[in-house]
């Protein structure tokens, strides 16, 4: 019997490409699994209205971690447009479904490192190393919205707040609203566990990403929070920015920050900007983590123009897998990969085209196979 059972999720897309890269250098690396196949993506959309069927849910039930690729999502009409006939009118909504995983399996942190590889010709500046701790539950993604403006939701908010008395002169069709909706759970979670992974590390700071000043509620709830936890880390210094400003100084100085922290949206934000600083989207690596699983991803999306061409930069499918075997304690193997991406990045002879070479997917995997120690 393996030692451990991997949900494998290759989705849509260049998401199945990047998965067989991940899947030969987990054999590379002798690792011990056996791995289950789970439905997701644009497909069982389609076919079935729901792109994270229940027999996957299921399946995720009886596995230790998983390893997902990538998925396509459009927005509402768009989906709509492309169910099968049968299956249209029938009140069927498109959810993404790495959204609803986070949800459903309580993934609170959303991990993303973003570190400048030596060589690496895509770096804006050598030497970066980002983390970002992105709260994964909760805040603007928490899916709480209306379209059209239910008139009593719309009443009771007004009574509360007059500020929304604004719209109630307005046609319910022509009102949409989102809900950012935080708790100081999940602000007590999320800003833990960036203190504890500086500390761990030796990172000393950790930077708050925010706007208190406009969200005031919401944004002040999250900063209450980071100062109540910081107090139980005196030797790391708690930095407080506006979401807006940050963007701005990751560009000017990159290197005076190391952890970040801040709600669903953005750490979004700040998750692709400090991806790009150090390659673009093809080293985006990200893991979903909860108290009892997790999921790990590339997050440069599905790319259907892609597919089956092995064209796409496989490093974040390959950072995304070494992030899995940290979590399951395979800190050996994980270490091993870590320095066969580092070694093929900076012998720089193979390459996908993103870097400026013409090299494949799979071609760079191998590469990196041959790299390992």
């Amino acid at each position: 019997m393996a030692k451990y059972r991997i949900a494998w999720l290759p989705g849509d897309g260049v998401g199945k490409d990047v998965m067989e890269c991940a899947r030969n250098v987990l054999d590379a690396l002798e690792f011990d699994a056996e791995y289950i196949h789970g439905d997701i993506g644009w497909e069982f959309w389609k076919h079935e209205g729901n792109a994270l069927p229940d027999r996957t849910i299921e399946m995720l039930n009886s596995t230790d971690c998983a390893l997902f690729g990538a998925i396509t999502s459009k927005p509402r009409d768009e989906a709509n447009d492309e169910l099968d006939e049968h299956l249209r009118g029938q009140g069927y909504v498109y959810t993404s479904p790495i959204v609803r995983l986070r949800q459903l399996l309580n993934l609170h942190t959303n991990l993303r490192p973003c570190k400048a590889y030596p060589n690496n010709p895509l770096n804006y500046r050598d030497g970066i190393d980002l983390v970002i701790f992105r709260e994964n539950t909760e805040g603007l993604y928490v899916g709480v919205e209306y379209h059209p403006m239910p008139r009593e939701v719309l009443e009771v908010m007004a009574k509360h707040q007059p500020k929304a008395e604004r719209f109630l002169p307005y046609d319910p069709d022509d009102v949409a609203m989102s809900s950012r909706i935080v708790t100081r759970q999940g602000c007590r979670n999320i800003v833990t566990r960036a203190f504890e992974y500086a500390k761990q590390f030796g990172y000393e700071t950790v930077t708050v990403v925010d706007k208190p000043n406009v969200l005031r509620e919401t944004g002040g709830l999250m900063i209450r929070t980071a100062r109540e936890v910081a107090k139980n880390h005196p030797a790391i210094d708690l930095w407080e920015t506006n979401i807006d400003a940050q963007a701005m100084w990751l560009i000017k100085n990159p290197h005076d920050y190391g952890v970040m922290v801040a709600e669903n949206m953005f750490g979004d934000i700040l998750s692709d900007l400090s991806a790009q600083l150090v390659g673009g989207l093809g080293f985006a690596a990200s893991g979903n983590i909860g108290d009892r699983y997790a999921v790990f991803e590339p997050t440069h999306g599905s790319a259907p123009k892609y597919e089956g061409q092995y064209k796409v930069n496989p490093m974040a499918m390959l950072i995304s897998t070494r992030m899995m075997l940290n979590w399951l304690g395979e800190t050996e193997r994980g270490a091993r990969l870590d320095r066969g991406i580092e070694s093929t990045i900076a012998g720089g002879n193979v390459r996908t085209y993103d870097m400026g070479g013409t090299n494949s997917s799979l071609e760079v995997t191998g590469e990196v196979i041959r790299n390992l120690p």
